[in-house]
């Protein structure tokens, strides 16, 4: 792996997300990374690709950027560029960041390799868990959503134009796309996480649903 490259990487998106919100903010992104070269000590991929791919993919996610999602690939294409990287290299990572997304889970995914498997992996696992739920909160409080409001069921049938433009209360969030996780792992690796990180979410609504209704 090129470490200069790398390096040289991880403090430009430091610098891009240094006003983001704090569930997709530089710590979410580096957590990724993390967990995607984690991942990736099990599964036969280019390294290169996965970290750069896993540093990059959320260089402009399009809910903060009015659902436009060529800005990320845009910006990354332009980054890899100015430091000379393989035009192979670049397409591979721009692919990803264009198909790494959630996008309410009835999307259709139109490119699949080892190296998106593995970042894909990486993402979700800091979507669910006690991060997951730390970051669900954060992004609802953000988004000004309400905690929980029994008279509005939550809906796992939306297209990916009505999960983006979705209203609905944060604890809903749970059941159209974090529950749904453990389920759509790629990997052994990410498998294995996902399912304590699954099994912790399921307590915690056990919990919230009690304290909820009274009853602890």
């Amino acid at each position: 792996m090129n470490a200069s490259l790398i390096s040289k990487t991880k403090a430009f998106v430091k610098e891009q997300l240094r006003h983001a919100e704090g569930g997709h903010d530089w710590f979410h992104t580096l957590r990724v990374f993390n967990n995607a070269l984690l991942i990736s000590k099990n599964e036969n991929v280019d390294t290169l690709v996965v970290a750069l791919g896993a540093l990059l993919h959320d260089i402009a996610d399009s809910k903060f950027h009015n659902g436009d999602e060529t800005i990320g690939p845009k910006i990354a294409r332009e980054f890899l560029f100015k430091h000379d990287v393989d035009s192979i290299v670049i397409e591979h990572v721009v692919k990803i960041i264009e198909n790494i997304s959630f996008k309410g889970g009835n999307e259709v995914q139109k490119f699949r390799s080892p190296e998106l498997d593995v970042i894909q992996d990486a993402d979700r696992l800091d979507a669910i868990g006690a991060i997951g739920i730390a970051r669900c909160f954060n992004y609802g409080g953000f988004k000004n959503r309400m905690l929980f409001n029994p008279a509005i069921k939550p809906n796992l049938k939306m297209t990916k134009e009505e999960y983006k433009a979705s209203t609905a209360p944060t604890i809903n969030h749970f059941y159209e796309k974090l529950l749904l996780l453990k389920d759509k792992m790629n990997t052994k690796t990410g498998k294995r996480i996902a399912t304590d990180r699954h099994h912790f979410m399921e307590n915690f609504l056990n919990q919230f649903y009690a304290e909820w209704d009274g009853e602890k």
